[in-house]
């Protein structure tokens, strides 16, 4: 049922009227270890305001709304920074995917505890030998009576420090093809055997980890989905994350988005150049293109139609945005974009922003996976050949694996 208009004014108004006393001053400024007791306490604020998870079902902790709510809530807060972004990957990714594939049990123990920021989540899909190609994962989970024992190494893990649990997506059956033997896990990150180190990126931060698993024992009801069925349940976490990397709603003081970029072209008093207008105009135009397409998107969601293989549309279309958006800040900010006063923290700000670019064109997928996928899942176009379609895993020698056994 469509939202009216008095419905959507009523979620603006409420979390205008929660921003206003609520995000807590200077917490840009905390170390992530300091950060993360801030943010649990801001969100668990904001989940009893009834403005987290406001689509999710109600019987698991959500707001049981719609996705225009969604939409007019994340509108709203655009205008804001606020401290969430331990709970992107939980929210984003393994909460949906916890209530697509679920059991009751698991959603009752997981879902609200996610949503009130009391347990961070991370999702545990790449390793050295296994980043674009994940089927090619080697992490083993063997059973042992009425347990799963894991063992193996993951990599560029985002949030793996701060996380208490995770969705890791494990080999159960190596004696078939690659995609036909994996199963995904809810792991608890504290668990004896589990070791998490950090990876430092050119920003200067370490927002990636590599975790490792020896002998890490989980309940047989750990299993996400079903045993053997891992594959289809990482393309329902990825789907997920496509959309969320694609559709978030950007703040309105983006380091790199076009209103930020226009003040700094005004700044040093270029905003009247032709090419910096025109520059400028295309990127706010496939601001809003992007913006409408995953408003579309979460309210075909909402009636019951996932986006499917579109969500690789949106993650794509997210990540060029940002490579335009690189670009045009070049132009307009030249040499202050690589060089500042101490001082200037938006500068810093954007710097930092334009060296995070790279990595969105990995994440969630790189750009040539989302094409394949949009080529073949949405166009009709022919698949890419697939030579080990078939082969049992033990016979391949791919990733790190260079000996049959």
């Amino acid at each position: 049922m469509a939202v009216s208009e008095s419905d959507d004014a009523e979620i603006r108004r409420r979390a205008e009227d929660f921003l206003r006393g609520e995000v807590p001053a200077g917490w840009p400024e905390l170390a992530p270890d300091e950060l993360i007791p801030v943010a649990k306490r801001f969100q668990a604020a904001l989940h009893d305001a009834g403005l987290a998870g406001i689509t999710w079902p109600a019987e698991y902790g959500g707001q049981g709304g719609t996705a225009a709510q969604e939409r007019a809530f994340r509108e709203q807060t655009a205008g804001y920074e606020l401290p969430t972004g331990p709970f992107v990957i939980g929210m984003g990714m393994c909460g949906p995917t916890l209530l697509d594939l679920g059991t009751e049990v698991q959603k009752n123990r997981y879902v609200r505890p996610l949503l009130r920021g009391e347990e961070i989540w991370c999702q545990l899909f790449s390793e050295p030998g296994a980043g674009s190609d994940v089927a090619s994962l080697q992490t083993r989970a063997v059973r042992d009576g009425g347990e799963w024992v894991i063992s193996g190494q993951k990599v560029w893990t985002s949030g793996a420090q701060h996380a208490d649990f995770g969705a890791v997506l494990a080999r159960t059956d190596p004696d078939v093809p690659k995609h036909a033997g994996l199963t995904m896990f809810v792991i608890d990150m504290h668990a004896a055997g589990v070791a998490v180190r950090p990876l430092r990126d050119m920003t200067g931060g370490a927002p990636f980890n590599e975790v490792y698993f020896d002998e890490v024992r989980l309940p047989a009801d750990a299993v996400l989905g079903e045993v053997g069925q891992g594959w289809a349940a990482a393309v329902t976490m990825l789907g997920h994350e496509r959309v969320s990397l694609g559709g978030s709603v950007r703040r309105r003081d983006e380091p790199l988005g076009s209103a930020n970029l226009a003040g700094i072209a005004r700044a040093k008093g270029i905003s009247a150049d032709p090419s910096v207008r025109a520059g400028l105009a295309a990127l706010h135009a496939k601001e809003r293109a992007l913006a409408l397409f995953n408003t579309r998107l979460s309210q075909e969601a909402a009636a019951g139609a996932p986006p499917g293989a579109r969500g690789s549309v949106a993650k794509l279309a997210g990540a060029t945005l940002l490579w335009d958006a690189l670009h045009a800040a070049g132009e307009i900010a030249g040499t202050d974009a690589v060089a500042w006063d101490p001082e200037d923290a938006a500068a810093e700000e954007l710097s930092t922003a334009i060296n995070s670019v790279p990595a969105s064109s990995i994440a969630g997928g790189t750009n040539q996976v989302q094409r394949n996928i949009i080529g073949d899942r949405l166009l009709g176009l022919p698949k890419e050949p697939q030579v080990d379609k078939d082969v049992p895993f033990r016979e391949l020698r791919v990733g790190t694996q260079r000996e049959t056994s």
